[in-house]
């Protein structure tokens, strides 16, 4: 059964041997580290499973290593001496893959022979191996899938624990914003402060269904490798009250460094938050929808309809006669649980009018954008539509030309050319537009290129 969890940070100057002396700057957390390294050997767990964000990631799955023995040093951080040879718990890792089979979730053992331990792991495994000796590890990657998807995880690693009846404690390795400070080693941003100041508030109190609710791009911008982790842990501590613990919080180096504890204590259903999240946002897309008109509506059909009956709908007789009469490019996106689910367009109209443009590009946008698999039929209830129509677009002389709010850009160089609409989440400047225009047309953001901007209506619904 799981005995605790724990939320820990991995800075590799808090190893003694690799911060000769700069690690007593963040003696809290060393003092909590200590403590709960403690805490763990008197436990004395069977296992202990660390999700890291730093052991090898895959976009669209959950990698789990798969050696019998998994081996590390400090070396590349000027320790070669502090070295790991570690049990793999490869009994528990096999029930973790079965049980992600049966419920077809994008996780497993890929073979790939890779034994390596990264510092996310490491980092925990040298304060506990002080006190604990007689134990396995098992190492999972965090992905870059979407928030609800690690907390699927989670519970799945719950699931597993519980069928072979296993004594396991489950750390949950992740640092909090990296862009605390100026003089940082990543500077500062202020969704840095703000995001710690949140978290350790969620995570004090063991409230993790906000743990959802986090924006995915503020948490982008406040630099944080650890939410993905933390949503893990809380998926293997779904359902269940526990008695969570404080230890400390220091951001001395420009990175925040959070010490937290999880005891289960008894079922809860009041604590399933994933279901209560998926219940919520269920209603938040019915709202949506019942709030949208005829452009969003004919994609989310059109979706709806190709997805699950392999079928290309008519255009319904009571449309808005806009969608038939004019023509224009068009983007459809979709995002699932904040996250882009897929987006296609046409920069200028290919077909006889709006509405036939929007049926093709959502049929496309939700099978044919190589950037993710096809859109399944159990995902349509999740997926928020939108449709940007575009106007005309014209050349741009100069940087100042541009407003990253009101104008999308065209960036095209011979037969190359790259395209990003106006007020993308998280894209805030006109460089960064620019950027990414080009890396989307494959062309180098430091050479020369022609510029157009164009505007756009975008139809979503209000809610």
């Amino acid at each position: 059964m799981l005995k605790a969890a724990f939320m820990v940070p991995h800075p590799p100057l808090i190893v003694k041997e690799v911060g000769k002396g700069a690690e007593e700057q963040v003696s809290l957390t060393l003092e909590s580290y200590q403590q709960i390294a403690r805490e763990i050997a008197d436990i004395n767990p069977e296992t202990i499973i660390i999700s890291s964000p730093h052991t090898k990631l895959y976009n669209n799955y959950f990698h789990l290593m798969d050696s019998i023995s998994l081996e590390g040093s400090f070396r590349s951080f000027g320790a070669a001496e502090v070295t790991f040879n570690e049990l793999n718990d490869m009994e528990l890792l096999g029930k973790i893959d079965e049980i992600a089979k049966r419920y077809d979730f994008p996780t497993g053992i890929l073979n790939d022979n890779i034994n390596e331990l990264d510092h996310g792991t490491m980092v925990p495994l040298y304060f506990i191996n002080k006190y604990l000796g007689d134990y396995k590890i098992i190492v999972i990657g965090i992905s870059g899938l979407s928030y609800p998807e690690h907390y699927k995880m989670g519970k799945i690693i719950k699931e597993a624990i519980e069928e072979l009846d296993r004594d396991v404690v489950y750390i949950a390795s992740g640092d909090l914003s990296h862009v605390l400070q100026e003089d940082g080693p990543y500077g500062f941003l202020e969704e840095g402060p703000i995001y710690d100041k949140q978290i350790i508030d969620v995570m004090s109190k063991g409230d993790f269904g906000k743990l959802l609710e986090f924006d995915p791009h503020f948490v982008d911008k406040a630099a944080v490798c650890g939410h993905p982790s933390f949503l893990m842990m809380a998926g293997v501590l779904d359902g269940l009250d526990v008695k969570s613990k404080f230890y400390s919080h220091e951001d001395i180096t420009g990175v925040g460094y959070g010490i937290c504890s999880y005891y289960p204590i008894v079922e809860n259903s009041d604590r399933l938050f994933l279901d209560k999240y998926l219940i919520k946002e269920e209603q938040r897309l019915i709202n949506y929808y019942n709030n949208s008109d005829d452009y969003v509506l004919l994609a989310k059909n059109t979706i709806d309809t190709y997805i699950r009956n392999n079928q290309v709908i008519d255009i319904p007789d009571n449309i808005d006669k806009e969608l038939l009469t004019k023509k224009a490019g068009v983007f459809v996106s979709i995002h699932k649980f904040n996250e882009l689910r897929g987006c296609i367009g046409t920069i200028i109209s290919t077909k006889d009018n709006i509405a036939e443009e929007i049926i093709n590009n959502a049929i496309s946008a939700s099978t044919k954008d190589n950037r993710f698999d096809p859109i399944t039929e159990d995902e349509l209830k999740y997926l928020e539509i939108n449709v940007d129509v575009l106007g005309e677009y014209e050349d741009v002389n100069s940087k100042d030309e541009l407003d990253v709010k009101r104008y999308g850009v065209i960036v095209s160089q011979e037969y190359k050319r790259g395209l990003l609409l106006p007020d993308i989440e998280g894209v805030d400047s006109i460089d960064e537009q620019l950027e990414i225009a080009c890396h989307k047309g494959g062309i180098d953001p430091k050479s020369e290129y022609k510029i157009q901007r164009f505007e756009v209506i975008r139809h979503k619904g209000n809610i």
